[in-house]
């Protein structure tokens, strides 16, 4: 793997915590400085407190006062990419903007896309 930030959601990805689902994702977002902040799903058994993993490296990154993003990569063992759900793609709008978001598996099969395909219509601060 050549690109940094995919091998980061990739290895994110072996961290999650899903022992319900099965289903371990890992993000990795990357800062207007080029540094990488990665997440992982975490699971909990009344299932509505889980956390998507998009939605961990977005808020690790912010905690740590992080206030511009390049680009996300999500990771998952899917044949057919897994992109980030509803509520992670409003998030990623209101904290990344427009990024390129790249979905990777662990046989390596990438699509690369951007935020305004994924999410169209996203309602932000605008509409505040």
């Amino acid at each position: 793997m050549n690109d940094p930030l995919l091998s980061a959601a990739l290895a994110a990805r072996e961290h999650a915590f899903a022992p319900f689902s099965k289903f371990r994702v890992g993000a990795a977002i990357e800062d207007a400085a080029g540094r990488i902040h990665t997440g992982c799903n975490v699971e909990n058994a009344t299932y509505g407190l889980s956390v998507c993993a998009e939605r961990v490296a977005v808020f690790k990154a912010v905690s740590e006062g992080v206030r511009q993003f390049r680009r996300v990569a999500v990771a998952a063992d899917t044949e057919m990419l897994t992109p980030p759900c509803g509520a992670c793609r409003q998030i990623l709008w209101e904290f990344c903007g427009d990024v390129e978001i790249a979905l990777i598996n662990p046989r390596g099969k990438t699509e690369t896309h951007r935020m305004r395909d994924l999410f169209p219509k996203p309602f932000d601060a605008s509409y505040l």
